[in-house]
């Protein structure tokens, strides 16, 4: 019941996530199972482009079936160095990620997306394909995955080199012997750029759960909002009646004195007899 329960919380809006994961944890809780409520209550809420790769997935699911097809192809060809293979495979890579992505903003009704978040839905997919165990978590992302890449992934291979044909060999040479300069400014950039990413990571998250807790609170002080309103109305409710009680108190005091009168005037007129 759980997972088909943390299906249906993905599926829903960033904003309608802290709601629905309150009303969720709640069910499983009143109906005794203490371990779905748990597992509900630790979700984290997802990106926008997060939410919108998992409502792909929970919509269309052939999509983790076909990306990790696609990637057991790629990895297949790289490692045979079939450069024609590798080609064919980049180029249908291209087309499925253009598709999935314009399936992907369909399913959030998404019309005109940001830039960042249409380059997140990229990456995520491109990561999903290199790596088997994004394609599997696609679904229950919390954030967008970056793409490392693996060889020439994704990538157009180089044309096939004869080994016997001297200008091949000095290309590959010279392919070889790339300056170290370049290759230590490549690390340097990635180093750099992985480490804005992270940084970009932790503020997303660190947004994520202060907007968790604002909506928390926010709910809670609905809720005590609620009970307010509800006793004011009772208390209300009760003064009235009590002043109805009042009234009838009076009448009946008003009727028990007239009453008393009337005993009180017929012993005296019954004593003259």
């Amino acid at each position: 019941m759980a997972d088909e329960e943390l299906d249906s919380l993905y599926e829903v809006t960033p904003k309608e996530f802290t709601a629905e994961r309150a009303r969720l944890a709640a069910a499983a809780r009143e109906r005794g199972d203490d371990a779905a409520a748990k597992r509900i209550s630790a979700t984290n809420k997802p990106t926008t482009a997060a939410w919108i790769i998992n409502r792909l997935a929970l919509r269309h699911a052939d999509t983790r079936e076909r990306l990790a097809d696609l990637g057991k192809r790629l990895r297949a060809a790289h490692e045979s160095m079939d450069g024609g293979r590798i080609r064919e495979l980049s180029g249908e890579q291209h087309k499925l990620i253009d598709e999935l992505t314009r399936k992907a903003l369909q399913a959030a009704d998404l019309t005109q997306p940001s830039a960042t978040v249409r380059e997140d839905l990229t990456s995520t997919l491109q990561a999903a394909i290199a790596d088997p165990r994004i394609s599997e978590r696609l679904g229950r992302l919390t954030r967008p995955e970056q793409w490392s890449g693996f060889g020439a992934f994704g990538d157009a291979a180089p044309e096939a080199v004869d080994a016997s044909s001297e200008p091949a060999r000095r290309q590959s040479t010279s392919v070889r012997k790339r300056p170290a300069k370049q290759s230590a400014d490549d690390n340097a950039q990635q180093r750099r750029h992985d480490k804005l990413s992270a940084a970009l990571a932790t503020a997303e998250r660190a947004k994520a759960e202060a907007d968790d807790v604002m909506a928390e609170r926010q709910a809670q002080r609905d809720a005590a909002q609620q009970r307010r309103d509800a006793a004011v109305r009772a208390l209300r409710a009760a003064e009235q009646e009590l002043k109805g009680a009042e009234k009838d108190y009076a009448k009946a005091e008003q009727a028990r004195r007239a009453a008393a009168k009337e005993v009180t005037e017929a012993k005296r007129r019954l004593k003259r007899v």
